[in-house]
């Protein structure tokens, strides 16, 4: 009876989590969701988007954050946050793969055809909030959101973990048990530990 109880209301606040993408409108909850480390290290979602340099250097003065802010008020794509009774408890990082500079210049992961691509390179998922099938839906809800947007085709690079349990400092990539679930199929081995997996959104069930 007990674990009915706990996937009953597992269900029931994975039901209750919302999505949204990044704007100017929900920026200070995605600030408190990162919060002084910036989710890890002054990352601030900014390691794909620079080079290695420019990335280094953002992380002191604020610097990877404003960058970020910066887009957002371009209105450009960055991602998608998830809430929970209005606090932001979640985020992945969501845009069109040349937004990514490190993902085009990826020997591992190079494009597989010259489709339009949309890339989900990484989450931040609250410590209060993990290892309770937030990621998955976090995917289905990004999705979904992807449809609204007429985005056919969604990628991106999980793990595979090569022990039982992998650290959540390791798990900001995603894992692909968490995708497969969602719906990704890999599409590309060229990385055994970290596939290259795809959403079509238009495919029929």
């Amino acid at each position: 009876m007990a674990n009915l109880n706990k996937i009953y209301h597992q269900t029931e606040f994975l039901n209750q989590l919302t999505f949204e993408p990044l704007s100017k409108n929900n920026w200070n909850k995605f600030v408190q969701l990162f919060g002084d480390k910036g989710a890890c290290g002054n990352c601030w979602c900014m390691y794909y988007r620079l080079k290695k340099t420019d990335f280094d250097e953002g992380k002191a003065d604020n610097g990877n954050m404003m960058a970020m802010k910066k887009l957002v008020w371009e209105d450009q794509a960055v991602g998608l946050l998830g809430f929970y009774e209005g606090q932001a408890i979640a985020w992945c990082a969501f845009a069109p793969r040349e937004d990514f500079i490190k993902l085009e210049k990826s020997r591992v992961h190079k494009r597989i055809d010259d489709q339009p691509v949309w890339s989900v390179p990484c989450f931040f998922i609250d410590r209060k909030f993990r290892r309770q099938g937030v990621s998955v839906a976090m995917l289905k809800g990004l999705v979904a959101y992807a449809q609204t947007k007429d985005i056919k085709i969604i990628e991106a690079y999980p793990a595979i973990p090569t022990q039982k349990k992998l650290p959540d400092a390791f798990a900001w990539i995603g894992l692909y048990t968490s995708f497969e679930k969602a719906g990704f199929e890999i599409v590309d081995r060229t990385s055994e530990n970290r596939p290259m997996v795809r959403c079509y959104t238009d495919k029929e069930n």
